[in-house]
């Protein structure tokens, strides 16, 4: 028998013979006998080799193939071998249990409590949280310079907005930011980039845009993206555990803000609501069709690289198309032909610095940072 015993007081390992004789383990090695009660014995099993130790003397342990062990230990000592491989299929059974219940509690779980929670979340938190990201997003996104346009923009989302349900004061802003896209922030703000602008050719399709974020604000869409961002993000917290300073946490935050997106559900919910809230105006709903048909057929044919960023954020955009189509109905311009004039020239001067940049140069984020830290990205909704 190729038996190996370990005794503990040094590290050499002595050829030994081995027997069971009652209710004891014989060892023999190198001129010395060892004696061991069988109660005392554990046996842990790695490969083929069985490991063989005494809770009395913790240090020594007894190496032999398993083979060798199982029908020389007889019934008592094999079942401890079986009794630990056993324990380790559990083991392996409930940490795939485990593995299983995160994974349904963040596909399934967390976006099924976002909606309950979001709901019960108080206008004045929700306010708070959102006048702290609304900051973090000024030093990422900078507010278009035209203050006529921007009034302009925010008398149209007033308009729209005194239709919805709502406890929040919308309000609507024009920002430099390098790609087309709107979304809404916590406690009623929306974001509007100068390329959306630049891309919406009537003024209507620019109200159909502002009218599906106030639908998101309203049916409170925002709050359940953000809860399910944060649950997802606590239970990652939990798992892997880390942390960062503060001026990468406001990074985070800003970008995290960016990044919400909707289900397939919330954005059809949005799109309806959107339209009902311009009839109810009297204004043309015949806007949304086109600038989503647009940006869809530019996505498909590469011919508008930010149009990506709003098909990824606003997914489906094709077949809501065409429900939108569907259920268009005329109505009034969104704006007079003077009000589109300063609209269009509200971001007429493009912000060439690049967000991420721009925030590392706010929140003292150098190029030595950790690696983590420069992988930054951001892609608003």
């Amino acid at each position: 028998m190729d038996a190996r015993f370990y005794d503990g007081l040094t590290a050499q390992s002595h050829a030994a013979e081995v027997s069971v004789d009652g209710d004891t383990l014989r060892i023999v090695a190198d001129g010395r006998e060892f004696i061991w009660r069988l109660k005392d014995v554990s046996v842990e099993v790695e490969a083929d080799q069985a490991r063989v130790s005494n809770r009395r003397e913790r240090d020594a342990r007894l190496v032999l193939p398993v083979g060798a062990w199982t029908p020389m230990a007889g019934d008592r000592l094999a079942e401890k071998v079986s009794d630990r491989r056993r324990r380790e299929w559990w083991l392996v059974g409930g940490l795939t249990a485990v593995a299983a219940g995160v994974v349904l509690f963040v596909t399934v779980g967390v976006p099924a409590l976002s909606g309950p929670v979001a709901r019960a979340t108080p206008v004045s938190m929700e306010e708070r949280m959102g006048d702290n990201i609304n900051g973090q997003m000024s030093h990422l996104f900078p507010a278009c310079e035209n203050p006529a346009g921007q009034r302009v923009l925010n008398q149209l989302g007033d308009r729209i907005a005194a239709r919805a349900d709502t406890p929040f004061d919308i309000r609507v802003r024009a920002v430099n930011a390098p790609m087309v896209n709107a979304f809404a922030m916590p406690g009623g703000r929306i974001m509007i980039t100068g390329e959306l602008i630049r891309e919406a050719e009537t003024p209507d399709e620019l109200a159909a845009v502002i009218s599906h974020e106030i639908a998101h604000v309203e049916q409170r869409h925002v709050m359940q993206a953000v809860w399910r961002n944060f649950g997802i993000g606590m239970l990652l917290d939990l798992v892997v555990g880390g942390g960062t300073g503060a001026g990468q946490q406001a990074v985070i935050l800003a970008g995290q803000a960016s990044e919400l997106s909707y289900s397939r559900s919330a954005e059809a919910e949005a799109d309806a609501r959107g339209q009902a809230l311009l009839h109810a105006d009297g204004l043309s709903s015949q806007g949304m069709a086109p600038f989503f048909e647009r940006l869809a057929g530019k996505g498909k044919r590469s011919e508008l690289d930010e149009a990506a960023e709003f098909l990824e954020t606003h997914p489906d955009s094709v077949r809501r198309a065409r429900t939108a189509r569907a259920a268009a109905r005329p109505g009034r311009s969104a704006l007079t032909a003077e009000e589109w004039r300063l609209v269009k020239s509200t971001c007429a001067v493009e912000d060439s610095e690049n967000p991420v940049d721009r925030l590392k140069r706010r929140f003292g984020i150098g190029d030595d940072a950790p690696a983590a830290d420069q992988r930054l990205e951001v892609r608003p909704n």
